[in-house]
């Protein structure tokens, strides 16, 4: 009977996960708790800031800002899935999350990160279509080809958090329940299953080569013609121009595949909890904070809205008092 009950509770669902997040591995998780959430609101107001500025802005209605809008919303989603949750826990004492939350975190997160996969790719190819044609651009980036793109990333992540969220969700987890992570990511979760799950880890980096592979090669396609390109420009000031906008997106770039790379592509031998959380940590986190930097303070146009709104609201200020 007692065997009975405990395969009842996996296969339902009904038994909770213990996250042992990062302050468990932190001598002072009191500063790192303050630190965590003070990185969490740079990130929510900055990329928030980003949003209205192009949103309120007429000069940045154009395509390379609305696929800029679409990062900052995945950002805003995906940082608000893991954090908010793993700072009430610590403030609260508590460290559970039930099977059906972490199948929902579970689930958005893969969701949002193949979304922001399918973006970067989405804006490597405005780029490239904006510095090889720029004739042409108006047409080929019209506001409808811009939302199907936009509308096929956030489809095909959706493919990747219904594709993996259901089959690790109903594998039999009967070995500790403690989750040596702060949220509930495929990889951490697998380790707790006592059946044998190599199949399912192949067919997960199958999936995972796709879900890069696709997106690396329109990025890498793209910037070898942009760069061809940018070489032959007469104009320094050009070169110059276009240099700048495609090395933020690079920047982007390599941070968010780079740490991808190693989660769900590198053999177990090269992977420790640690190790982990410190990559999760640095994508799931520090990434949201660092493309509105990225896209602001290198662009101009951005800058210049941001100086024009605070002068409007200086003025509306003096208006008042």
């Amino acid at each position: 009977p007692m065997e009975n009950t405990t395969w009842v509770a996996n296969h339902t669902g009904r038994s909770d996960f213990d996250l042992v997040g990062l302050f468990s591995q932190s001598k002072h998780p009191a500063l790192l708790c303050v630190v965590i959430f003070v990185v969490f609101l740079m990130a929510l107001s900055g990329n928030t800031m980003l949003i209205l500025l192009i949103h309120c802005d007429a000069h940045l209605h154009n395509p390379m800002y609305f696929f800029i809008t679409q990062l900052s919303l995945m950002d805003v989603m995906y940082i608000s899935v893991t954090v908010p949750k793993m700072l009430i826990d610590q403030v609260m004492g508590v460290n559970k999350i039930s099977a059906s939350e972490c199948g929902m975190q579970m689930f958005l997160y893969l969701t949002l990160v193949g979304s922001e996969f399918f973006l970067l790719a989405a804006m490597a190819y405005d780029r490239y279509v904006a510095i090889c044609h720029p004739l042409r651009y108006t047409i080929l980036m019209n506001h409808r080809v811009c939302l199907i793109l936009v509308s096929s990333c956030w489809l095909l992540g959706s493919v990747d958090g219904f594709m993996l969220t259901p089959v690790t969700m109903t594998f039999p987890f009967c070995r500790s329940r403690e989750i040596h992570h702060f949220f509930c990511e495929v990889p951490a979760v697998m380790k707790l299953s006592c059946s044998d799950t190599s199949l399912y880890e192949t067919l997960m980096y199958l999936c995972c080569v796709l879900m890069l592979l696709i997106p690396v090669t329109i990025i890498s396609s793209s910037y070898s013609f942009i760069l061809f390109t940018i070489h032959r420009m007469n104009s320094a000031e050009g070169r110059k121009k276009a240099f700048a906008t495609c090395s933020s997106h690079m920047a982007v770039v390599i941070l968010f595949y780079g740490a991808a790379v190693y989660t769900y592509m590198l053999p177990n031998s090269y992977h420790t909890p640690e190790k982990d959380m410190v990559v999760s940590v640095f994508y799931t986190i520090f990434t949201p904070v660092l493309n509105p930097l990225i896209y602001s303070l290198r662009n101009k146009d951005v800058t210049r809205a941001l100086r024009k709104m605070l002068n409007v609201g200086f003025v509306f200020q003096e208006t008042i008092t």
